[in-house]
């Protein structure tokens, strides 16, 4: 193998389907590959698996990155079955608690660290400024840009005490989107003198933080680029290169999204990030090891072919090398059990005056989270399941919904039951769009995690309802 195929697979992140490392992706990593990044398919749910797997990468190649989605409340790869054990960003955000939220990043930075896993994909610098954002929502620690600096800042604190590196994201910033871009390519169509005021302010944050790295989102700000997403786009990652003066790992969103490669193909996108300045490129999960083939093909050929220059595929790799990691440096914490619950309980917001819940019945409506969220347990535990759209049951019922402000089909489901009715609103606290004239009382968790099903238990209990 040359230096430059090498060299081609250092700067992936990239992803296998299962539990059990395939034969030929160790092959990748005795070869060079940069890294693993572990989605749902990979955890088991079984610490002592998830362990096991880390040590399987590392025997491979002993610096071998090993990345997770772990944000805390509604984005966790770990307890997808069983739900976060620490609520997430917007919990903390309106609590506004920065010992809290750096013990709470300190946390997860040590459970990562007992799996083997050196690298988290957060926290969100997002500034959740667009209610009807379908990606952020409760990701982001709030909707002003100073609360979310501040607090991204604590978050990163704690996890790399913890000798896990943190990934700030999606930079410049995805929360004033009406689009995923899983599905399709946001546009930020605002003022640069905006953006700077707002976007960039979390991310100049994290960078005097001294965060290990910075994650690129695949949305187009056509002040500053008309045609390429920020990924791709020299002049957007200018912004956090020259203007915030980061000079630290810049790693790719998954290049299998649609923002980034469609029409134009992953192996095209990867080159464009690397040209643009990103340094790792991520791709996302359950992908067959002849697509990290092709990527690296395409890396190759780009640099023969003058398009990428290898100086600057050589300073991509170094940038991986020269990931921060370390052994941890913070006490683990106490009991934060109790801390946590309150937190949840602070957080949510209740709106009316709760119905008689005596022989009430739970029932959950069934929405699709986004990918980022993926599939997993959410809310209470059901005693029926509906789809949006179809007629609840007969009250007194509690009803848990996930963003029902951007659901036309929910509202008209919630607009149409009688009573007794709680509503459960597990996502983002939005407007009660479509149902405003239903007397029914809602409560607001501000997402989903352990602590947050224990709050929302006790206040139902309290208006009667039984196990």
């Amino acid at each position: 193998m040359t230096r430059l195929e090498e060299l081609a697979l250092r700067v992936q992140l990239a992803s296998f389907p299962g539990p059990v490392l395939p034969t030929e992706w160790g092959d990748l990593l005795e070869e060079g590959l940069g890294g693993i990044c572990l989605f749902g398919s990979n955890l088991t749910g079984d610490p002592a698996e998830v362990t096991g797997l880390t040590a399987a990468i590392r025997a491979h190649r002993a610096d071998a990155l090993v990345a997770t989605d772990e944000e805390g409340g509604d984005v966790t790869r770990l307890h997808s079955r069983d739900a976060s054990p620490v609520p997430g960003p917007a919990v903390l955000g309106v609590v506004d608690d920065l010992a809290l939220t750096e013990a709470v990043g300190r946390l997860v930075g040590q459970e990562l660290a007992t799996l083997g896993i050196d690298l988290a994909l957060g926290p969100v610098a997002d500034v959740n400024s667009n209610p009807d954002n379908p990606v952020i929502g409760t990701r982001s620690f709030g909707a002003d840009p100073e609360l979310v600096g501040r607090h991204v800042a604590a978050w990163l604190t704690g996890l790399q005490s913890a000798g896990v590196a943190a990934c700030a994201k999606h930079f410049p910033g995805h929360g004033d989107t009406a689009q995923d871009s899983h599905l399709a390519l946001p546009v930020l169509d605002v003022p640069v003198d905006l953006l700077r005021r707002r976007e960039l302010l979390p991310f100049a944050a994290a960078v005097q933080a001294g965060v290990a790295a910075v994650m690129t989102s695949h949305l187009v700000v056509p002040e500053l680029d008309p045609e390429l997403p920020a990924t791709m786009s020299a002049p957007v990652l200018s912004l956090l290169r020259d203007d915030l003066g980061y000079d630290g790992l810049l790693v790719s969103d998954a290049l299998d999204m649609a923002g980034a490669s469609a029409g134009r193909g992953i192996p095209e996108a990867a080159v464009l990030a690397l040209v643009a300045g990103a340094d790792l490129l991520c791709t996302g999960s359950d992908k067959d090891a002849s697509l990290v083939r092709e990527i690296q093909a395409a890396v190759v050929a780009a640099v023969r072919s003058g398009r990428l220059g290898q100086e600057r595929l050589e300073q991509a790799a170094a940038r991986v090398a020269g990931l921060a990691r370390g052994a941890s440096s913070a006490s683990v914490p106490g009991d934060l059990s109790g801390r946590l619950l309150d937190a949840c309980r602070t957080a949510l917001v209740v709106e009316g005056e709760r119905p008689d819940l005596r022989g009430a019945r739970i029932v959950s409506v069934a929405t699709e989270a986004n990918i980022a969220v993926g599939v997993g347990r959410w809310g209470l535990t059901p005693d029926v399941v509906v789809s949006g759209g179809d007629a609840l049951p007969a009250g007194p019922v509690v009803v848990q919904v996930r963003d029902a402000h951007r659901r036309p089909e929910v509202a008209a489901m919630l607009a149409a039951a009688r009573g007794p009715v709680l509503v459960v609103e597990w996502g983002w606290p939005g407007p009660r769009t479509g149902w405003e004239q239903a007397p029914h009382a809602r409560v607001c968790t501000r997402g989903n995690s352990r602590p947050a099903i224990t709050a929302v238990e006790e206040l139902v209990e309290k208006a009667g309802w039984e196990w």
